[in-house]
């Protein structure tokens, strides 16, 4: 980059609890090593005060835990940056270009309002359905348009996540990529998986606990009740419901599932800011209709 160019702002975001002690000072050193980007970066510390921060970088100690949507809305409240980069405390950018390659994504594309990287685990080079933020996802090479985003480590312009609201912060935890990316569309923008990008994460597996049936049930509901016409919304949900009862074998398990699904039914969700039906026409051709 020449002496005078301007470089692209970036405003990373990252959460903390204090309970990473060897991969969060790993993850800030990847993060402050980047190039070619003026960095802003802010570290929330969900229900703590940050520990082990680098110099210089500032902080906001959170006096409980209010959820990784709801910190991360804080976060990029305190940061400055055309573009915001929400950033897992055990990830690790394995190239100083990481977050450049990025923004070069968005001056290709005008209409791009997010862009996510390939996610693999450093170990086993592995990377989880999860992940890849689409419906056939045995590929995870294969590039292109996307419909949803893996929240953890992902870059959105601004301007859009200033205009869609930010993340839902009363989910606490879960679907809150499938809220943001389906107000992010119907901005009339899109979002874009670019695997060559890769960034290091542990391939950790979240259902481990009963906090996680209740609330990625609860949630599947409140992302259908706010973001759907009325008429695809009990069809969202039926799909689900029996993907689900496919998917679970563990009998405590699907009782944990089945009483968030009724908590979600029960109301709590927010006020309904449905889709345009153009937009879920877009988002159907772009080959995951708002019904999965």
């Amino acid at each position: 980059m020449s002496a005078g160019t301007i470089r692209p702002t970036v405003a990373a975001v990252v959460l903390t609890m204090n309970d990473r002690p060897e991969e969060f000072p790993r993850a800030m050193a990847s993060l402050l090593a980047q190039e070619g980007v003026e960095l802003d970066v802010v570290v929330v510390g969900n229900g703590c005060v940050p520990e082990q921060v680098p110099a210089g970088v500032r902080t906001v100690g959170l006096p409980e835990n209010v959820g990784i949507p709801e910190g991360r809305n804080i976060g990029a409240d305190r940061v400055k940056g055309d573009y915001l980069f929400f950033f897992d405390n055990d990830a690790h950018l394995p190239d100083t270009d990481t977050l450049a390659r990025l923004v070069a994504e968005f001056a290709r594309d005008p209409r791009l309002a997010y862009a996510q990287p390939r996610l693999c685990d450093p170990e086993t080079g592995v990377t989880l359905r999860r992940w890849v933020p689409r419906l056939r996802a045995s590929d995870p090479a294969r590039p292109g348009i996307v419909t949803v985003m893996a929240e953890g480590v992902v870059m959105v312009r601004r301007d859009a996540y200033d205009r869609a609201g930010g993340w839902p912060g009363h989910f606490f935890l879960f679907h809150e990529g499938v809220e943001l990316a389906w107000r992010l569309w119907d901005l009339g923008c899109h979002g874009r998986y670019v695997p060559d990008i890769v960034v290091h994460h542990p391939a950790t597996d979240p259902a481990r606990h009963d906090t996680f049936y209740r609330l990625n049930a609860r949630n599947r509901v409140w992302v259908a009740r706010r973001n759907l016409p009325g008429p695809l919304v009990p069809f969202n949900l039926a799909t689900w419901s029996l993907i689900t009862l496919w998917r679970i074998r563990d009998p405590e398990a699907l009782r944990v599932t089945v009483a968030g699904f009724r908590e979600g039914l029960a109301g709590g969700q927010g006020p309904r800011q449905p889709m345009s039906w153009k937009t879920a026409a877009r988002l159907t051709r772009a080959g995951r209709p708002p019904v999965f």
